[in-house]
């Protein structure tokens, strides 16, 4: 049995192994909604999946006309979603614990590549969906570069912000707290001082959840579509962007 809870501990559930597969998502969605590089799905079925707490405070966007997102109201990591009509459930791996007995075994919408991440093993990549699955990409219009400027916005468009400047740092982070919060391999942070970051819109739609015992560590989300946004650190005069958020392809 193989159990899963979001960052803040409001969503629990359980999946009754084995997983019938993982694979890792490149596409600009889940790239904007884990603000992560590429996400990683465990899929199981349908039928071994229970939640234990929290499927109420549970918050759905519709993405596309081919379905949802899913994520926690209080934390914003992101919550496991079904294709009923394929009788499976994926689950985002972040948020799942201890050894799963499975690895990733494909990357999907590298058509979709954030353009700073390089994928570095021999692992098959398909442009969109691996051949035979039942769904299509969804066309998403490209970004537009400015010089000196990073733009970006959530998934649903709601929130957007500029940074001016060279950033400080660039890190990936492996640790529980960011795999759950960004229901992901890793987070991937870019640092910036705080003075060169604004919101161009939506500011007043962004979530915060601080983790109760730690000094600094907390996520930053849209309240409507979950996608994980920057989060000003004031006391450390920093901006701590997740990426990457500006390239939209397909997905």
């Amino acid at each position: 049995m193989i159990q899963g809870t979001c960052l803040c501990g409001t969503l629990r559930y359980e999946i009754d192994g084995p997983l019938t597969s993982m694979m890792n998502c490149h596409c600009s969605m889940c790239r904007k909604q884990h603000g992560a590089a590429f996400a990683t799905y465990a899929v199981a079925p349908a039928s071994g999946f229970r939640w234990i707490a929290g499927e109420d405070q549970v918050v759905r966007y519709q993405s596309s006309a081919q379905g949802s997102r899913a994520f926690c109201r209080h934390c914003g990591s992101v919550a496991p979603g079904a294709f009923p009509a394929m009788g499976i459930v994926f689950a985002p791996a972040g948020n799942l614990a201890g050894e799963l007995g499975r690895r990733p075994e494909g990357h999907m919408f590298v058509g979709s590549k954030a353009p700073r991440h390089a994928i570095t093993d021999h692992l098959p990549q398909h442009e969109v969906y691996p051949p035979g699955f039942p769904a299509e990409g969804v066309p998403r219009p490209p970004a537009v570069p400015r010089e000196g400027v990073t733009a970006g916005s959530c998934l649903c468009g709601e929130v957007a912000y500029e940074i001016s400047g060279a950033p400080l740092r660039m890190m990936h982070c492996h640790c529980e707290r960011c795999r759950r919060g960004r229901s992901a391999a890793h987070a991937t942070n870019v640092f910036y001082k705080a003075d060169a970051f604004r919101f161009t819109r939506g500011e007043s739609e962004v979530r915060e959840y601080k983790v109760p015992d730690a000094k600094f560590h907390a996520v930053a989300f849209c309240s409507h579509c979950g996608s994980k946004v920057p989060r000003v650190s004031p006391e450390r005069g920093i901006v701590v962007r997740v990426d990457p958020h500006t390239q939209q392809v397909l997905g």
